[in-house]
Parts: C-alpha cells; sequence; structure tokens
C-alpha cells in the first residue's frame, strides 16, 4: 500500500495518475498504471468473476483490459472535472468484455505485455470468500471499491503511527473507528496510560482517519464531489 499518502504532501492525486497514464513519458506510464493496477485491480477482478468467467479468465481479462487501456490511449479522454474516476473505469471495462477483442486476446495478457502482477491465487481466494448472494456485478464492483478503499486508509494510518513508534496504540484503538464501543478504563489500564489520555488519543486517530479519507475520495473525483462520493461510499458500505 501506499504508506506515503498524506492530505498535506501527496505529490499527486489519482486523477493526476490517470491523465499521466495516457499522455506522460513511458517510465512514468508504466509507473502510473502500475499504481491504477493496484488500486482497482481487485474491485475490477470481482467484478468480472461475477460476470461468470472462471478464475484464470478473469485474471487474463483484468491484465488485457488495463494493457488494452493504455494501448488505446483511451485515457486521454479523461478529465478530472468531469466526475469519478471509478464510473469511467467500469464503463470502459464493461465495454471491454461486451467486444470480441478481449475474448480472442486475453491469455496474451495484453500481446505478452504483463502490467502488474497480479497474484491470482489471492484474488480467487479473496473471493471465494466474498457472500454468495444476489449482488449484481455492478454493485459488487462498487462494494469491493469502497472495501478496497477504507483498507488502504487503515494501512496509511496503520505506517504513520508505526513510523512514529506508536505501533501498539494504534492496535489498542483501531477497533473504534470501526464504530465498536470504545471501553477507554480497559484501554488505559493496558496501555498503562490515564483514560482521559485514551480518550484524547481515540479524538485524535479518528479525526486523522477522516482527514485520510476524505484526501484519498478526493484524489478520485472532479472538485466539489468529496462530500457527494464519501456519502455513497456509506450508503454502498451500508447496503
Amino acid at each position: 500500500m501506499d504508506s506515503s499518502f498524506q492530505p498535506k504532501n501527496f505529490p499527486t492525486t489519482l486523477w493526476t495518475v490517470v491523465l499521466h497514464a495516457g499522455r506522460d513519458e513511458p517510465s512514468q506510464v508504466r509507473a502510473a498504471l502500475a499504481q491504477l493496477c493496484q488500486t482497482y485491480w481487485y474491485p475490477l477482478y470481482s467484478f468480472v468473476r461475477r460476470r461468470g468467467y472462471s478464475p484464470h479468465e478473469a485474471e487474463d481479462l483484468t491484465q488485457a483490459f488495463f494493457a488494452q487501456l493504455l494501448e488505446k490511449r483511451g485515457l486521454e479522454r479523461v478529465d478530472p472535472e468531469l466526475g469519478r474516476f471509478r464510473t469511467f473505469l467500469l464503463a470502459s471495462l464493461k465495454n471491454f468484455l461486451a467486444n470480441d477483442w478481449d475474448r480472442a486476446h486475453a491469455r496474451k495478457r495484453g500481446g505478452g505485455k504483463t502490467i502488474t502482477s497480479l497474484d491470482q491465487d489471492s484474488a480467487e481466494s479473496r473471493y471465494q470468500l466474498e457472500p454468495s448472494h444476489g449482488m449484481t456485478p455492478e454493485r459488487h464492483f462498487e462494494r469491493q471499491w469502497a472495501m478496497t478503499l477504507l483498507d488502504q486508509v487503515l494501512d496509511s494510518l496503520q505506517d504513520e503511527y508505526r513510523a512514529e513508534g506508536k505501533g501498539d496504540l494504534f492496535d489498542e484503538l483501531k477497533a473504534v473507528i470501526s464504530g465498536q464501543p470504545a471501553a477507554y478504563a480497559d484501554m488505559a489500564a493496558r496501555l498503562r496510560r490515564t483514560e482521559g489520555a485514551i480518550k484524547v488519543a481515540v479524538h485524535r486517530l479518528r479525526h486523522r482517519y477522516r482527514e485520510l479519507m476524505r484526501a484519498r475520495i478526493a484524489a478520485t473525483v472532479g472538485e466539489g464531489d468529496v462530500d457527494d462520493e464519501l456519502r455513497h461510499l456509506l450508503a454502498v458500505l451500508g447496503s
């Protein structure tokens, strides 16, 4: 995960990465697309699996999709002021699956070019843990996008605490992020701190978590859409 992600000093947004993937020099293009794949490959993989493809087919199709997107320079058409990157990405994947090119060339994995190293066994193991229900592939994609985003934020927050030598504090307090009741007295006893100090630590943890969440969302939507996207994310997770 990208442990350097910070609202105040993160040098680019994912929108910038998208634009770079269509316009920059080859080395920058590859680095940009690798970041995109890391962020979105599992939600896209799970969408393809939900459409009825086998694990091997889903891996090949996901890999080939990113390769085709780069080769056709489709990312040049993306305008960060027009909306959400995830919406563009899913629409592009649907178009990709609807034509015959992918069926004929998927096993070539983008003409022999491996865009990113996908851990197919890990992906499929994760997919098998998903509940079997009537959720549409589109809804499933959105849920995986939301969960991936939450995981990334939590990983970034954990990395920050570890870097500050506060790993034990994070491990003790992280449960409150998911809404679990904060047993301040018990936490204080385990960490050998006062209840007051624990309450302050919990407040700071939640505040930083919200900061990172908003920054992650802001990186993939048009200006001014952060609140709407945050509400959508919470709605997706609550459904």
